[in-house]
């Protein structure tokens, strides 16, 4: 799917509710509007990697398909966890595509020019630890040349890097599309900052959002590695101290402020990994409201929003979302979600 194409889909839409359980139904463009001056936005600027490979298992010489799902480790750009699929591509659906060719831990797969050793099974016939083999640079550059970003069947035409890439992306570390900061754009920041509203951004390495498999789709999220800098830190802290509200763009911002946060709402600047699951349940220390696409129950994004508001609100929005016609999946339209005071609040993330 080209940028053109993607830009004739229509205006996009905002489903907006407050602490009080009020709902709204605007335009996305109004979203330069609904913050007051001293809230803080916070939004993460990973690019996105072309993380998916097409090769040859060559033990077997079957084709498959290698989706990188997350770093085993941030400091080694040669290992990741990932999905293997057998033949086909994103037109058929996840749920829908062949198994691998029978996988063991030793085997290697040439996957354009790169050529990578599974370390090891994870649980799961599609999970692997995979291991590019030759130096950084190499393994990088054979990932941008062949790679393609992840798609899924929603998304008809070929998605190029760029369409996947927020305008705000920074760093190439996601796996997917932090795909809550599509709904950003330069007018928009513009308009915050003249109204004494704050921006800052952090980087976390999204991950994939389905797997195909309903049991293996209840491990995500996988560990994600995120950056806070010194300097959104001092902002958030400053932000709360004075009583602003933090705004959290999408679900990956919310899984590094709370993984940073202490129990006083404070957060450090720290390189760390988002390990812990958020949901219904968790006390929300640091983040005041959420900016997030379209999730629908029974999708793992949809859990985190549980820690923001109770089910019979997320129910309703749910319904007016379908009802209205709200587009899903990351060119979607977005939801705005502030916590509720009386939503559970018994756990940590941890």
């Amino acid at each position: 799917m080209s940028s053109a194409a993607l830009s004739k889909r229509g205006p996009a839409k905002l489903l907006t509710i407050d602490a009080r359980g009020t709902v709204r139904d605007v335009p996305r463009t109004e979203l330069a509007a609904l913050f007051s001056p001293g809230d803080l936005v916070v939004a993460n600027d990973a690019a996105t990697l072309p993380a998916s490979l097409h090769g040859i298992h060559e033990r077997s010489g079957e084709p498959v398909e290698v989706r990188l799902a997350a770093w085993v480790s941030a400091a080694d750009p040669s290992r990741f966890i990932a999905l293997a699929f057998g033949a086909g591509d994103h037109c058929m659906r996840t749920e829908d595509r062949a198994a691998p060719p029978p996988i063991s831990s030793g085997d290697h797969l040439s996957l354009g020019p790169l050529a990578a050793i599974v370390e090891r099974l994870l649980g799961h016939p599609r999970l692997v630890a995979l291991r590019f083999l030759g130096k950084r640079e190499a393994v990088l550059g054979g990932i941008a040349r062949h790679g393609r970003p992840i798609q899924y069947a929603h998304a008809a035409e070929p998605l190029a890097l760029w369409d996947v890439w927020t305008r705000i992306a920074a760093n190439p570390v996601a796996f997917e599309p932090p795909s809550a900061g599509f709904a950003l754009d330069w007018r928009i920041l513009g308009a915050w900052r003249r109204r004494g509203i704050g921006f800052a951004t952090l980087t976390h390495a999204a991950g994939i959002s389905s797997t195909g498999d309903p049991a293996l789709d209840l491990r995500l999220p996988f560990d994600e590695p995120y950056c806070i800098p010194v300097r959104t830190a001092a902002a958030v802290n400053q932000a709360k101290s004075e009583g602003g509200r933090i705004i959290a763009i999408g679900t990956t911002v919310v899984r590094a402020l709370e993984a940073s946060g202490a129990a006083d709402g404070r957060i450090r600047a720290r390189n760390g990994v988002a390990s812990g699951r958020i949901g219904r349940g968790t006390r929300l220390r640091v983040v005041d409201a959420i900016l997030t696409g379209v999730h629908l129950a029974g999708e793992s994004h949809f859990e985190l929003l549980e820690a923001f508001a109770d089910d019979e609100a997320l129910s309703r929005i749910s319904g007016l979302a379908v009802s209205r016609g709200y587009r899903t999946h990351e060119f979607g339209d977005s939801m705005l979600i502030e916590h509720q005071a009386d939503a559970p609040s018994l756990l940590g993330i941890c």
